[in-house]
């Protein structure tokens, strides 16, 4: 019997700047301008400093349960600042720093997850068409390829991006979107957070693949691997998928590889099944830690400067706790207002006792 080979494939491995600082390919266009790499570094931070204070409010009984994303800061950042500013997000719920890029508030976010529906209304109009947060694991995929497809239909050069972790790839939903946005050749970006953990599963024990991103290769989609804790490769890799997708050469799968250095959400303890010796070895590639060395390499960058933008970046964390505190608490019966355009029946009895109260 003759055989032959009718398909190969590779799943490619991108990394620029190294868990040291330093430099192990050429910058892209962008980061030849140091004022860009400080842009994302500050955001980084902010967006830790973000974290920290919502964990705290968390522990202290001022929100509800929260989903922090220490060490993965690189990765929403480097595709919310490679968007364009009619380009749709579609996120998960381990998406802050991106929000926060996009124009959502602070104090937004603080609602959302503080249990206000007004966390969801984002005043920002740049960011309307941007979808909430999404806490059920993989259904943002499968909304992020009907978006893409009306953008399709509507012949709009626009491009839709969606984010999932690597626990959510083993989800039926996540398959079926890629299969979609592959047939129709979608203007879509898939971003896999791999952080190796879903929950308290780890990766090995979810999947047998040797990367997540050949998921993306049945459906024909282009599929690489980058190096999630580099902000410089990542947002380089997510700018040439949304010209792909603007250019209507189809969809991308992009898998960037962190790590998540803090418990799942504020209801988790990591402590129960995660090696402390592992925490250790993954928070020498930070990413903060990684882009700050290499700004002071250059002499962009300094203790002296951090600790300015340290003070500031709290000053306006601060001040956007403050709003969320003081926001009016909603009626009882704002939690019937977005149900439904006419409430059934059984709802409309119980409406009217919360009304009553």
């Amino acid at each position: 019997m003759v055989e032959k080979v009718v398909a190969k494939f590779e799943i490619k491995y991108r990394q620029i700047l190294d868990q040291h600082g330093n430099l192990v390919e050429k910058l892209p266009e962008f980061a030849q301008n140091p004022a860009n790499l400080i842009e994302l570094y500050k955001h980084m931070v902010l967006a830790r400093i973000f974290d920290a204070k919502a964990v705290a409010l968390q522990r202290t009984g001022k929100l509800g349960t929260y989903p922090a994303s220490l060490g993965q800061e690189a990765i929403s950042t480097a595709a919310a600042s490679a968007m364009h500013a009619n380009d749709i997000l579609c996120p998960y719920y381990r998406d802050t720093a991106g929000y926060i890029w996009r124009g959502v508030k602070m104090e937004e976010i603080l609602l959302y997850w503080g249990g206000s529906e007004l966390g969801s209304n984002y005043a920002n109009p740049a960011v309307k068409e941007d979808l909430p947060i999404c806490v059920p694991i993989a259904s943002q995929t499968l909304h992020a390829a009907g978006i893409a497809l009306a953008l399709k239909i509507r012949q709009q050069q626009r491009a839709v991006l969606t984010f999932i972790g690597d626990g959510g790839t083993s989800r039926g939903d996540f398959y079926e979107a890629l299969n979609f946005a592959g047939v129709r050749k979608l203007p879509l970006v898939f971003v896999i957070n791999n952080n190796h953990w879903a929950i308290s599963v780890p990766l090995e024990q979810q999947t047998a693949t040797a990367t997540l991103a050949q998921k993306g290769v049945a459906a024909n989609i282009h599929s690489e691997v980058v190096d999630g804790n580099d902000v410089i490769v990542t947002k380089q890799a997510i700018s040439e998928a949304i010209a792909r997708a603007h250019a209507g050469a189809g969809p991308s799968l992009i898998e960037a590889i962190t790590y998540r250095m803090c418990d799942h959400t504020t209801a988790d303890d990591a402590s129960r099944y995660r090696n402390p010796d592992e925490l250790v070895i993954e928070k020498s590639k930070d990413p903060i830690l990684r882009l700050g060395k290499y700004l002071e390499s250059i002499k962009q960058w300094d203790i002296d400067r951090d600790k300015e933008w340290q003070a500031a970046a709290n000053s306006l964390v601060n001040n956007a706790v403050e709003n969320y505190l003081n926001t009016a608490a909603q009626p009882l019966t704002s939690m019937f207002d977005f149900l439904y355009a006419t409430l059934p029946s059984a709802l409309k009895t119980q409406y009217d006792m919360v009304q009553t109260r």
